[in-house]
């Protein structure tokens, strides 16, 4: 299967699994990846994601222009695709687990993940105008969002990479870690965001995201999603957990 995909409590681990292609992206992969998101999102059980890559060389090349080339299909035929995830409105956490390299639309799709965590031989670019194209997938758009403009350009005009220790000094990875420890810190980091309150992670990532992609708030909305958390009984068991020093039972309501 190329994507692979592995439930531990509350956070659902994706993996894409094709190594020996660098974990390039083809139809199958896409909807894999579609498949496995959309179905997380409807499942109550799941407050979390992960996506990683299989193997220690690539998280994701990109596009596999291989497949493309000799008629392969790039894109999923029917249901979701990777557009589930980079379309910037996936409500549920997700962290990337960069296992390597993170190319193109490989770098793309971490972008569109909230937390990044990078192994330490980790490389990151979008070096599509070496080949006469554009990162349409998201990296024009996305990446001044995430680091200074000066390093966006940088990395858009020369297509050239940059390792794991910079990306964390521009602020573009939130973890480097040896490889061999990528994908538990990546997991780690999830349960810790899957052990708050549903409700409240629901919030705070909607309007962080908005206010990040230069939205407009809409104030009134605002105010009351804040009025809806506050009274929820969520809140009143974060309050109540608090007072008896327990932990606290979430209901999603």
């Amino acid at each position: 299967m190329s994507v692979l995909v592995e439930q531990r409590g509350a956070v659902l681990v994706v993996t894409l699994n094709r190594p020996d292609q660098r974990n390039a992206l083809d139809g199958e992969t896409m909807a894999g990846i579609g498949g496995a998101f959309a179905s997380a999102e409807a499942d109550d059980g799941i407050a979390a994601l992960v996506l990683s890559g299989a193997g220690d060389k690539a998280f994701c090349a990109g596009m596999d222009l291989k497949a493309f080339a000799s008629g392969g299909t790039p894109a999923p035929k029917d249901g979701p695709g990777i557009e589930i995830l980079m379309g910037g409105t996936y409500p549920k956490p997700v962290v990337g687990a960069a296992n390597g390299s993170a190319l193109a639309g490989g770098f793309e799709l971490l972008l569109a993940c909230d937390l990044i965590v990078a192994a330490d031989h980790a490389s990151f670019g979008i070096p599509e105008v070496k080949r006469g194209l554009v990162a349409a997938g998201g990296g024009v758009l996305q990446l001044p969002r995430r680091v200074p403009a000066a390093i966006a350009l940088e990395l858009g005009l020369t297509g050239e990479l940059i390792d794991a220790n910079r990306a964390y000094a521009v602020g573009l990875v939130n973890r480097v870690v040896p490889g061999a420890d990528v994908l538990a810190e990546a997991v780690r980091l999830a349960e810790a965001i899957a052990a708050n309150a549903p409700l409240a992670v629901r919030f705070t990532k909607e309007h962080m995201r908005a206010v990040a992609d230069g939205k407009d708030l809409d104030v009134k909305a605002f105010q009351e999603g804040i009025r809806t958390v506050f009274s929820s009984d969520d809140a009143k068991e974060g309050a109540t957990a608090f007072a008896e020093r327990r932990p606290a039972v979430w209901t999603g309501r």
